[in-house]
């Protein structure tokens, strides 16, 4: 997936909603939601409609947020207890972490670096 995100700019949405100011439909914003519902693997037919209306656009906002940031730290968990077992000498438990988050995890990036930790841990 070595690809640049849109996550930053849809932070800044996310952030404008809580602030309750609503989203303006326009055509960046349209083509900003279609691209980051790839990247967090949610289908193009969610992407539409998500972009039916302000508030259908603010609930799409909200589950791609939603993705991120569960699965965000679904990896960090991984990462930070995987490290701790490694240095205890429990290699099959590290790894088990990672089979784990690639049991469950969707998002593309997230499944990617699941995957090289886990392939790190077999050299």
């Amino acid at each position: 997936m070595n690809e640049e995100t849109d996550w930053e700019e849809l932070r800044g949405l996310a952030e404008q909603l809580e602030r309750g100011q609503p989203l303006e439909l326009s055509a960046p914003l349209c083509d900003l939601l279609r691209r980051v519902t790839r990247q967090v693997a949610l289908s193009d037919d969610e992407a539409e409609q998500g972009l039916r209306s302000p508030s259908d656009a603010a609930a799409l906002v909200a589950k791609i947020s939603r993705r991120i940031r569960v699965g965000s730290r679904r990896l960090s968990r991984a990462i930070v207890d995987a490290s701790r077992r490694q240095e205890a000498g429990d290699i099959q438990g590290a790894r088990k972490l990672f089979e784990d988050v690639l049991a469950v995890e969707v998002v593309p990036l997230y499944r990617e670096i699941a995957q090289t930790q886990l392939n790190a841990l077999e050299e």
